[in-house]
């Protein structure tokens, strides 16, 4: 019997260090001989904290576990083979759906195994594509392998992997660089902290691969600081390969060396583009350089550069020990094999999904995610954060691949799926976006640093009431030239929540300019609160909370709100107790 205890960011964060402290001390009590091992998440963060207990070949797991609940599973289960039914959320003779409409390749071990153990990843078959490679393939092998998988680059752009590492074996010079790019930045997004976190030699191994095909002898791991477990199973992961030969010099007996460091970033967007994370390596300012030439002729120093995102080194092992042919047979068209997506925002299942490209927007929200918190209605989804696009309900029979979600105006993007009701201002959504982008721009373009901010006062002013309805054809104007004008894909990219909510959703920038109402009642200067004089019963309790004695009437008589006054805070719609303040 083992017992697993998930200690992602997320279990964490969760209270799971607390439930592990518990079961540890409820085993040691009990004198059971059963191993407690911490693992990543599984990507079901909603059940946060997780705990699994394995016997044999049955698996039980348990959710939402703290303290109290850890030392019954113990006295329960582990002492007495007695399954507390009443927590488990998931087990071999009751799956979750949430588990069961997933396919995991990149995740696969994440949640299954202890990410400090490299024992524990050797027995899952880890490092035996790694093997397969140097013992039994050329350079030009494992490309071809790549090729014929179809792999593409999880980190937004979709650039076919096997591409990039040709032009990278084919470039001149002895010194080249394998750089992966761990600089996760958009909103929502938490695929690739995962993947470290929770399976870190399968992204070691990734990279090893790849530094062998495009002959290279060092890699380098630029991670944003803001993930220090990340960054310390990292380590603890690169030194164990070390100690067993899986880097360092003569990698298991070839001529072949390969090392591995890791880069701490200060959590700059803009580093997530490839020439600004270089940039940000050697030292210098993230900014964007000018392309061509590429990385691939002269990236990190000047030398022949690959750089790929986690996600996409995660699938590398797995098709090398599976077979190229495996990975193409799943998925759609030119979008083969999985996608991790991160469900956030109005989601009832938040967390993480790794699904079969070409499942629908409609099988991932309502199928694996469970649907809209409190029943309420869909209004829309965010894909692919401040560089992806804002997508309605007649689009959730979408195919989720790069080509069907590009028609849409929207991307793939690295992941991040952000799902809105009915309660959801898209018009508030796509100032919230255009903020991150003014924030994050690097300024070195013109039209990314002037052209974002004038969008964002464009939008500030339909929320506040001030808008005309020629804002929105310059809006327009602008987020094309933003596009067109860019250097770099956050500038080029940025336009795209301004161009998809304006295309789908056009009628609520209206309503905010023409009515001069918010549909969605979120933008407050465009709100007006009331007391509903039949249900109020004069309790006095709104107009002891307002801050600006703006609300009148005396003791069990129905009370007004004087509108010169009000500040809109809502202090009085939060506070009363009889629903007969209204928001209009």
């Amino acid at each position: 019997m083992k017992v697993l205890v998930g200690l992602g960011s997320c279990g964490i964060a969760a209270g799971g260090k607390k439930v592990l402290e518990s079961i540890n001390n409820s085993v040691k009590e009990n004198e059971l001989n059963i191993a407690v091992e911490p693992t990543g998440c599984v990507g079901m963060c909603f059940y946060e904290p997780l705990v699994d207990v394995i016997d044999g070949d049955k698996k039980y797991t348990y959710g939402h576990v703290n303290a109290k609940i850890a030392k019954e599973i113990v006295e329960s289960h582990l002492k007495n083979g007695q399954p507390l039914k009443e927590y488990i959320i998931y087990s071999n003779e009751e799956p979750d759906i949430y588990v069961v409409n997933q396919l995991k390749i990149a995740l696969e071990n994440c949640g299954q195994i202890n990410p400090e153990n490299i024992d524990e990843y050797t027995s899952v078959g880890g490092y035996e594509a790694l093997k397969k490679v140097l013992t039994s393939m050329s350079q030009q092998d494992v490309i071809e392998q790549m090729k014929i998988s179809g792999l593409r680059g999880r980190g937004g752009a979709g650039f076919p992997t096997w591409f990039k590492w040709d032009a990278a074996l084919k470039s001149g010079g002895s010194e080249k660089y394998v750089v992966c790019n761990a600089d996760e930045g958009d909103p929502g997004a938490f695929m690739d902290r995962s993947v470290c976190e929770g399976d870190p030699h399968k992204l070691l191994e990734g990279m090893i691969i790849c530094g062998y095909a495009m002959g290279s002898n060092h890699g380098v791991i630029y991670c944003r600081a803001e993930y220090p477990l990340a960054i310390q199973r990292l380590n603890i992961a690169i030194e164990q390969a070390r100690e067993n030969n899986f880097l360092g010099n003569n990698i298991l007996g070839s001529d072949f060396n390969f090392d591995i460091t890791i880069k701490m970033g200060a959590g700059a967007f803009v580093c997530g583009e490839e020439t600004a994370l270089i940039e940000s390596l050697e030292g210098k300012r993230g900014m964007p350089r000018l392309k061509p030439p590429f990385p691939a002729q002269s990236g990190y120093w000047r030398k022949p550069t690959n750089i790929n995102n986690v996600e996409t080194f995660a699938n590398v092992a797995w098709i090398i020990y599976h077979g190229p042919e495996k990975f193409a047979a799943i998925g759609k068209g030119n979008s083969k094999g999985t996608k991790v997506f991160a469900l956030s925002g109005k989601i009832k299942k938040g967390g993480l999904a790794e699904i079969p490209m070409g499942m629908t927007l409609r099988e991932v929200i309502f199928g694996i995610g469970g649907g809209i918190k409190g029943d309420k209605k869909f209004k829309a989804v965010q894909l692919g954060g401040p560089s992806g696009g804002c997508l309605p309900e007649n689009m959730l029979d979408t195919p989720v691949t790069y080509e069907d979600l590009g028609k849409t105006g929207a991307i793939v993007g690295s992941g991040g799926m952000v799902v809105m009701d009915e309660t959801t201002c898209i018009v508030d959504v796509t100032k919230f976006f255009l903020e991150f982008t003014c924030e994050e721009s690097c300024g070195k373009c013109t039209y990314c640093r002037v052209g974002t901010k004038r969008m964002l006062q464009i939008l500030n002013k339909i929320t506040e009431g001030n808008g005309v309805m020629e804002d929105l054809d310059e809006l327009e104007n602008l987020a094309l030239s933003v596009k067109d004008a860019s250097l770099c894909g956050l500038g080029q990219t940025a336009p795209n929540p301004v161009l998809t909510s304006l295309k789908y959703f056009r009628d609520e920038y209206v309503a905010h300019i023409m009515d001069k109402k918010c549909p969605s009642k979120k933008c407050t200067a465009l709100l007006t609160y009331e007391i509903n004089k039949e249900k109020c019963t004069g309790c006095t309790l709104c107009a002891r909370k307002c801050p600006v004695q703006c609300i009148e009437g005396t003791v069990r008589k129905p009370h007004e709100i004087v509108q010169e006054k009000c500040i809109k805070c809502g202090n009085c719609f939060t506070t009363c107790k009889f629903n007969a303040v209204e928001i209009n």
